[in-house]
């Protein structure tokens, strides 16, 4: 309906991932980080790959601002912060919770219509604050209560039913489901739900690098261009003010990111180049810094990334060591990453 013919699903298969950082204590390698990488020039073609792209896998909420264009594009009338909030795994800050507050007013909805499941805040900080005041779970609390708002409001406006939005056979879902496979460029291996509850589309990581580009570089006024403006001008309401997400947006002028548990973080620049990674154990110490590699290959001044390079590895209390992205990353060039690539696929199936 909106784009390109969509190629078939991604194969479901145990992904192939490589070394993409390793821990280095005193010197010596004590564990590594496997995980895939992918990076897309400005004309969309592979300009780095290590690992996996192509495998089935979940982007969790780096999937996020694709259903915030879904739902744009179904009528949510929502700019600036609010819209950012949709796109949202936010931290609980008062600003987060007042802000849901308001599109669930817009929606004429109430907080008991949201189906997520209720949490304390994400924040560490915020969330021992909500402790000690002897404050329960929430709904509004939880880190994805913007987007369940924004699709009560989405529903609303379409006339659709509150109660199952969650649904994958509802309008709004079938909406999002489309919307994905348009901006990815290929179909849904898999659906499943997601931890707050909402369904999740299973698709590659070059497919979520390909619909980042795909939002980055959309003309001005359209659902894509709103996304992008609002997560980027509202950085800190897509995240939160102590997030690295926020800090890498407001660090590069024009980028946008959005991070997802597991180890799974996409990065777009406005020129449409477009940096996803996977990290396989889902360790964020990891995640970041890799970004931040790959960022320095696509041409960033290390400068503005060095507070991504990632905490120091403290022994005694002082840092005798840290988390290193493999050479790979900024070092060797495509053709010996390919070989990586070809070498892992190779190896013996595992017992």
């Amino acid at each position: 309906m909106y784009g390109s013919p969509v190629a078939q699903a991604p194969v479901i298969r145990e992904p192939l991932h490589a070394p993409v950082a390793h821990l280095i204590r005193g010197g010596v390698v004590e564990g590594i980080h496997y995980g895939s990488v992918v990076f897309l020039g400005a004309d969309s073609a592979v300009e780095l790959q290590l690992g996996d792209i192509e495998a089935a896998f979940y982007p969790r909420s780096a999937l996020k601002p694709l259903q915030a264009v879904a739902m744009v594009r179904a009528g949510l009338p929502l700019d600036g912060e609010l819209l950012s909030l949709t796109a949202a795994s936010h931290s609980g800050e008062t600003r987060h919770l007042a802000g849901t507050r308001r599109i669930l007013e817009l929606a004429g909805v109430r907080e008991d219509d949201l189906r997520n499941v209720p949490d304390l805040p994400y924040d560490p900080v915020v969330r021992d604050t909500w402790v000690r005041e002897g404050r329960l779970p929430s709904r509004l609390a939880q880190n994805c209560s913007g987007k369940h708002a924004a699709m009560l409001y989405t529903c609303e406006r379409n006339g659709w039913s509150l109660r199952d939005y969650l649904d994958p056979t509802h309008p709004l879902q079938r909406a999002i489901a489309e919307t994905v496979e348009d901006l990815t460029g290929q179909a849904i291996a898999r659906v499943t739900v997601d931890g707050c509850g909402a369904p999740l589309f299973s698709v590659s990581l070059h497919g979520l690098a390909r619909a980042a580009a795909r939002i980055i570089t959309s003309p001005a006024g359209t659902p894509e261009a709103r996304v992008a403006d609002a997560m980027r001008e509202h950085a800190e309401m897509a995240s939160g003010s102590g997030r690295d997400a926020a800090a890498l947006m407001r660090a590069v002028p024009g980028l946008l990111t959005k991070d997802g548990f597991e180890g799974v973080q996409v990065v777009a620049l406005p020129d449409g180049r477009v940096i996803a990674v996977k990290i396989s154990d889902g360790a964020s110490r990891a995640r970041i810094p890799v970004v931040a590699a790959a960022l320095a290959r696509a041409g960033i001044d290390p400068a503005a990334l060095a507070e991504f390079a990632g905490e120091p590895l403290l022994g005694g209390g002082k840092p005798v060591g840290s988390i290193r992205p493999v050479r790979s990353l900024s070092a060797l060039p495509n053709a010996n990453l390919t070989e990586r690539i070809v070498h892992l696929r190779k190896r013996p199936a595992q017992p």
